[in-house]
């Protein structure tokens, strides 16, 4: 019989709870506390399908009885109660310490706040799903706010039972947990997480490329097309097969055909044989399934599923979705899906469609299955992982998230942005997007390469299209120019692996999404809240993502940006920027606006063909020359990596500006468990020419390394590159690069590649290039403001010529 998780109840700290015979509160710290109210006294101990967890410990706290009611102060929250049932007037809490704004310090229960982001109000959460939008969809609320306080409400949420079933909740009463902690979002998002359970550590394949399609593919077409990415040295690590996998073609009479779990043997013949085919390609492979209707009696499994739940095989009677009945999930799981994954199924894509209503009241059956789906998958020591849609707060437990059929359109486009970054406000860092646009719109092949780009800086990166035939999403159907651009994008996604999935460990042990808004690390900068398609990935990348067409004649796009404090370097020419400002950025189609922080290391895979379910065997460590730390997190792949399972690699960098211009660059490299740790490393240093000498130590020994040469990437910028051969990293090592020459900018060059491509007069690019090549600096702008040429391209050609040397 399936069993849920752990049904222990989940009291608070006994000292922490104030209680009448009506109202409880508790105090979770000092800057969480949760309000419970209910007529006949009935308060809830048990985990709910959002809360697991209440007892923090004992924060330091007052209480002070005043008639029927009482004041409960905190170093940072005063709470004040008048004994009566919630109202506006009988329940408040105020912001003692942190109150970020000067005419909204006190939360009272049942009152609305002024919501005119991005300048003021709550910061919003996620949506359920995003289905025929054509662009915005309204948000949920998040824990974070610009006033500094927000309100989670459980009300409603079913309860886990000691036996670990669901439950309904007794009575209608009210529990509520107002998270009071001003403008520090991390803490906030901290005491969320440990109240409704930490982000799961993803499994590394979920971070390469996805291909999905609608399409009733062949077996031996679905492999001739993983066989046409490979030959295209287009890397994939995920394999999906949407509803056609099934028999879709049924009888009427017992309803539709999108719910199935027989395998389609006109498609697909030898259904063990095409999964195991699609392994040995290096591919996990997910199916879709629509559960709504149940088992009926065209399945393979109803004689097995009916005689489980009681039902006599020989009646056809349909066995019903029902969620809620032990015998059916147990049947659901066992006798169906079992079997499935025998034969080369790794995991689910659960597409529920079919409302919210259940048998239990409160009980969403989207979270049930979320949640059934995600225990049953970690059975036998595997890592759990499931692919659905979010069912509100607590839903990063069961990542990862499928968001639904979009709009293709440049606004979809645009709010995927936004609605990715802003999900971490709610805890939730694992979305996946059809890449690309789902259904309807038109083919645009500029809006495709930009939804491509903006897919391989997200959670996840999966292409996916309706059942149209001009809708599809390989590489090779947009013409030659986009190709190029896409597969290159690809690659770099693979590439990336490392990094991200440092991003998923961060995510799992200290919840900080991977994909993020800039306030979250820059609360107290107004900047940080007016660009809320900007986002910051991982611990370095900066994600300015172009969400609108170019310019037609300069063929130029543009996007506004904010640049927090240091210097930026552009991932893709190096050119660096000063921070603590606001910029425009203009890239053409080839270009991304991808900023890495000064002093970062971002750890690459060195082949983007490699295996990524595994640490790579070739690293490249990218050098933005600064100051600074980064980490590479690797674990052995087990399904509940701990201590000893997990290497870390800490990278740290010293920048020495010299008075000659010169620099010297130390790079240190070090790994917090014993070795060996034998690897090809190679040190690309962005935006070096050449140096004086080059030391490499490894452990106690100096190493003799080649001659540093310049490296020029398909994609990233031109760096200097010392290679180190195979070494043992956990040994230790040290590069430092002596007299270091910062590589020369290429203004004229820059400026010509941006000016050859504009379809303008060519006396109008020779004026501008004249201008460019002989002037800087103010002398410049004013040049080429008597220039008739578009305002784009004199922006363009202005950040060009402002671009900085690496120091």
């Amino acid at each position: 019989m399936f069993a849920m998780s752990d049904g222990v109840p989940a009291p608070a700290h006994p000292d922490a709870v104030v209680a009448g015979p009506t109202y409880r509160f508790t105090v979770l710290s000092e800057r969480l506390i949760r309000m419970e109210w209910d007529e006949a006294g009935r308060f809830v101990d048990e985990r709910t399908q959002v809360v697991v967890e209440r007892d923090f410990g004992l924060p330091d706290f007052s209480v002070e009885r005043i008639g029927d009611g009482l004041e409960i102060r905190t170093s940072h929250l005063r709470l004040r109660y008048d004994g009566g049932p919630f109202t506006a007037s009988g329940l408040s809490v105020t912001l003692t310490r942190g109150a970020a704004d000067p005419h909204y310090a006190t939360w009272r229960y049942g009152e609305s706040y002024p919501q005119d982001l991005p300048g003021r109000g709550n910061l919003l959460g996620t949506a359920r799903t995003l289905d025929e939008a054509d662009g915005a969809c309204e948000l949920e609320p998040g824990i974070l706010a610009t006033y500094g306080f927000a309100v989670l409400d459980d009300s409603t949420s079913v309860l886990l039972g000691s036996d670990g079933w669901i439950q309904a909740r007794p009575g209608r009463g009210q529990d509520l947990y107002l998270f009071g902690h001003g403008r520090d979002y991390r803490a906030a998002l901290a005491d969320f997480h440990r109240l409704t359970g930490p982000v799961p550590l993803v499994p590394r394949h979920v971070l390469g490329n996805w291909w999905s399609r609608y399409w009733p593919y062949r077996a031996d077409e679905y492999v001739g097309v993983m066989d046409r990415f490979r030959a295209e040295r287009i890397p994939l690590s995920v394999a999906v097969i949407d509803m056609d996998w099934h028999v879709v073609d049924v009888d009427p009479a017992i309803g539709t055909g999108w719910t199935g779990y027989t395998w389609n043997r006109d498609l697909f013949p030898d259904p063990p044989a095409f999964l195991a085919a699609l392994h040995d390609r290096g591919l996990a492979v997910t199916l879709n399934v629509h559960p709504a209707d149940g088992i009926r009696r065209h399945e393979e499994a109803y004689p097995e599923v009916a005689r489980a739940v009681g039902i006599d095989p020989e009646s056809g009677t349909a066995v019903e979705f029902d969620v809620t009945s032990r015998e059916f999930v147990d049947a659901y799981l066992r006798l169906v899906h079992h079997p499935l994954e025998e034969q080369g199924v790794d995991f689910w894509w659960i597409d529920w469609q079919s409302g919210g209503a259940t048998a239990v009241p409160g009980l969403d059956p989207l979270w049930m299955l979320n949640h059934i789906h995600y225990v049953d998958s970690g059975r036998e020591g595997r890592r759990p992982l499931t692919f659905s849609r979010y069912a509100g707060p607590g839903s990063h437990r069961y990542p990862v998230g499928f968001s639904g059929d979009t709009i293709t359109t440049w606004a979809s486009l645009d709010f995927q942005a936004y609605f990715t970054a802003t999900a971490a406000n709610v805890g939730y860092p694992w979305w996946s997007h059809d890449i690309g646009g789902h259904m309807f719109g038109s083919r645009d092949v500029e809006m495709a390469v930009r939804w491509f780009q903006l897919g391989v800086f997200s959670p996840i990166n999966r292409l996916h299209s309706s059942s149209s035939p001009f809708a599809s999403k390989e590489p090779w159907g947009y013409g030659p120019a986009a190709e190029r651009v896409m597969a290159a994008f690809l690659r770099l996604r693979h590439r990336l692996v490392p990094y991200l999935y440092t991003g998923a460990w961060a995510a799992h042990l200290e919840q900080v999404a991977l994909v993020r808004p800039m306030y979250h690390d820059h609360p107290d900068k107004g900047d940080a809240y007016q660009v809320p398609g900007q986002s910051m990935v991982g611990d370095h990348l900066l994600l300015a993502p172009i969400t609108s067409p170019a310019e037609p004649r300069t063929h130029i796009a543009a996007v506004r940006a904010w640049l927090p404090e240091g210097a930026w370097f552009d991932l893709f020419t190096g050119r660096r920027y000063d921070g603590g400002r606001r910029v425009q950025l203009h890239r053409d189609l080839g270009r991304y606006p991808v900023l890495a922080r000064a002093g970062a290391v971002v750890a690459l895979q060195a082949d983007p063909m490699a295996d990524v379910t595994m640490a790579p065997r070739a690293l490249e460590l990218r050098v933005f020359p600064g100051t600074g730390g980064s980490r590479l997190i690797e674990d052995d792949g087990s399904a509940e990596p701990g201590p000893e399972e997990r290497r870390e690699t800490r990278m740290r960098q010293t920048l020495h500006v010299r008075d000659d211009g010169a620099a010297d660059l130390e790079l240190h490299v070090t790994q917090d468990r014993p070795g060996p740790d034998v690897r090809a490393v190679a040190v690309d240093v962005v935006g070096v020419a050449g140096v004086a000498a080059v030391e490499v130590v490894v452990g106690e020994r100096r190493l003799v390394v080649a001659e540093p040469r310049e490296v020029v990437d398909e994609l990233l910028a031109p760096a200097l590159r010392v290679d180190l051969g195979d070494v043992d990293v956990a040994a230790g090592v040290s590069v430092r690069l002596v007299g270091a020459v910062p590589r020369p900018l290429d203004v004229a060059g820059e400026a010509f590649r941006v000016l050859d491509a504009a379809e303008i007069e060519f006396a109008v690019k020779e004026a501008a290039w004249r201008a460019v090549t002989s002037l800087e600096g103010l002398a410049l702008v004013q040049e080429l403001a008597t220039v008739d040429v578009e305002p784009r391209l004199r922006d363009a050609l202005i950040e060009v010529a402002a671009a900085r040397r690496a120091w």
